[in-house]
């Protein structure tokens, strides 16, 4: 008999599944045991005048988290939450759980101590659900990308410059040459604009080296990336990453019992200088040029959702504040942001792809031109007007479950004082 998961219970059937015990209760004559897989609980009802002695005494040793095998008859009740019970005609041990647990999966427990033993911390089922719903989340975002002739490429992680320069980078040995694990995916979909892939995309993971302690970095990362060439202005991005995160939003909505507002689109676009306008209505002042911080992105956040804006861009940034890589005009940059419930999530816009400006633009900011040759190569022989974004995957997840940090979001999350498990 092949084993079954706890929703495919049927009734007027026998089964088999595998779990962990939730809970075991005697109450004299009759032993209720909640077996738990990853699809939710199943309820086992063994009577004593109806079972064998070998399941009774199995069953009364059972300690919680315990591994079994439990095969039986399914039958209808109107106690169990799922509106079925097992009559146990074979209950078999896997594996014991030592006791003390060092978690308990129905007290609230120290976000170290959870960390420290993920695996049973994702045995509880609230925890569960974040992981299932990033799962759904990435699905829904391979399927938005294929759907509209995106091809998915794979970059190096090990990389001789970063994207963005800077102290910001990981650096090790590479065979006696210094190397670094990649900010970003950005200088290799840039070079695919050149190649004739015009349209591609690629998940994965991303670092930083920075010791920040807020709810949004993280020094390991999932980053979503697109790169379109051909395009007109940084509004042809826009409207490709707003119509990702609405088919993702719709996505869930269909697949869960998540409740989200769909956006509509297209999403409300926001000048730097309006967003600090609005600020500035409020008390709130931010000095031309500068970036806006943490406290001043929630602030206007809170003000755009009382109009009715979950999920709005911000565009026309200075330039002074956005990589070289982001075309200028002047002293505003063709850069965008995406926020959605105070947090920002992508940011992006067109690129320069004139290979001079480019050059003088990195000179500008300090960075050597010599040392990003391999980059500036593919601009040398035709490279298409382009632009595109890198998104936070693990933030999209914090702000559709609305979580207190990322980390909730990472099954092993890396920061500047946790490298085990």
């Amino acid at each position: 008999m092949e084993r079954i998961y706890s929703n495919q219970l049927k009734a007027n059937r026998k089964a088999k599944v595998k779990g962990w015990v939730e809970n075991v209760r005697n109450l004299g004559n009759i032993q209720f045991l909640t077996i738990r897989d990853r699809e939710g609980s199943v309820q086992i009802t063994a009577k004593k005048s109806d079972v064998s002695e070998g399941v009774w005494d199995t069953i009364s040793k059972l300690g919680k988290e315990d591994c079994v095998e439990i095969e039986g008859n399914v039958v209808k009740s109107k106690i169990a939450k799922l509106g079925y019970e097992m009559i146990p005609e074979l209950v078999k041990v896997l594996a014991g759980a030592e006791k003390p647990l060092p978690l308990d999966l129905h007290v609230d427990s120290w976000k170290d101590t959870r960390f420290d033993y993920r695996y049973l911390d994702l045995r509880d089922p609230k925890v569960k659900e974040i992981f299932m719903i990033r799962h759904k989340v990435m699905g829904l975002s391979h399927e938005f990308f294929r759907k509209n002739d995106f091809v998915e490429i794979h970059t190096p992680v090990i990389q001789a410059a970063g994207a963005e320069g800077g102290s910001s980078l990981f650096k090790f040995d590479f065979y006696g040459k210094e190397a670094f694990l990649r900010q970003s995916p950005q200088l290799y979909k840039q070079m695919m604009m050149a190649s004739g892939l015009d349209k591609v995309y690629e998940i994965g993971q991303a670092f930083r080296a920075e010791k920040f302690h807020t709810r949004r970095h993280i020094s390991e990362f999932m980053s979503l990336d697109f790169e379109i060439a051909w395009i007109e202005s940084e509004e042809d991005v826009m409207k490709v990453l707003e119509r990702m995160v609405v088919h993702v939003l719709k996505g869930l909505n269909k697949e869960t019992d998540l409740k989200l507002n769909i956006p509509e689109l297209p999403l409300k676009r926001f000048t730097y200088d309006e967003v600090l306008k609005v600020l500035a209505k409020t008390g709130v002042k931010i000095e031309w040029g500068e970036d806006i911080e943490d406290a001043q992105e929630a602030k206007f956040a809170e003000i755009m959702n009382k109009k009715g804006h979950e999920a709005y861009f911000i565009t026309k940034f200075p330039s002074k504040i956005k990589p070289f890589y982001i075309m200028l005009d002047g002293e505003v940059s063709r850069g965008i942001d995406l926020d959605y419930r105070g947090l920002e999530l992508a940011s992006g816009g067109q690129r320069e792809h004139r290979h001079e400006v480019l050059a003088n633009v990195m000179k500008q900011k300090g960075l050597n031109p010599k040392d990003f040759s391999f980059y500036l190569n593919a601009f040398r022989w035709g490279m298409p007007m382009h632009g595109g974004i890198g998104f936070g995957v693990d933030r999209f997840v914090k702000q559709i479950l609305e979580l207190p940090d990322v980390q909730e979001t990472i099954l092993f999350p890396r920061t500047p004082e946790k490298l085990v498990p």
